[in-house]
């Protein structure tokens, strides 16, 4: 189904992790860590500044894989792990991209679901990676018929 997209990935594109952003996300996940809020705790820290979440990336523009065509609905999240190698600072630039890792199927109870192995990755300025995301979203049966294939 996507086995042909292995290996392809989108063009990089500059995020800001925005100071108000930071805000805004640490409100919705319930987390008002000062770390992150607070901008004299920020600078009395060893980062001299805010930093963002651990799940802040999911705000990302990644950019878009040409030719993988992922349907509007139906799809399950199956996994998701961050690899850090430092915090998002508040008020840096990170330019991000994706590439499509693997696509396998297996057969289940409900049916043949095909697993879709994505990565996205953060770079700082100066071409260093902060972060990497996996994650695999699922496609089940009847997502499957009802793309016709």
């Amino acid at each position: 189904m996507y086995k042909d997209m292995v290996g392809r990935k989108s063009d990089k594109v500059k995020n800001v992790v925005e100071r108000g952003l930071v805000r805004r996300f640490a409100e919705s996940i319930g987390d008002q860590h000062p770390i992150y809020l607070d901008e004299e705790t920020g600078e009395k820290s060893r980062y001299g500044r805010n930093i963002a979440p651990p799940t802040f990336p999911r705000v990302f523009d990644y950019g878009t894989v040409e030719g993988l065509d992922l349907p509007k609905k139906g799809l399950i999240h199956g996994e998701q792990n961050y690899h850090y190698t430092r915090p998002l600072l508040v008020g840096e630039e990170i330019y991000c991209h994706i590439e499509v890792e693997d696509y396998y199927e297996k057969s289940g109870g409900n049916g043949r679901m095909g697993f879709l192995v994505m990565k996205r990755y953060g770079e700082d300025a100066q071409g260093n990676v902060v972060f990497t995301e996996e994650m695999i979203t699922i496609i089940t049966e009847a997502v499957r018929k009802a793309m016709n294939v």
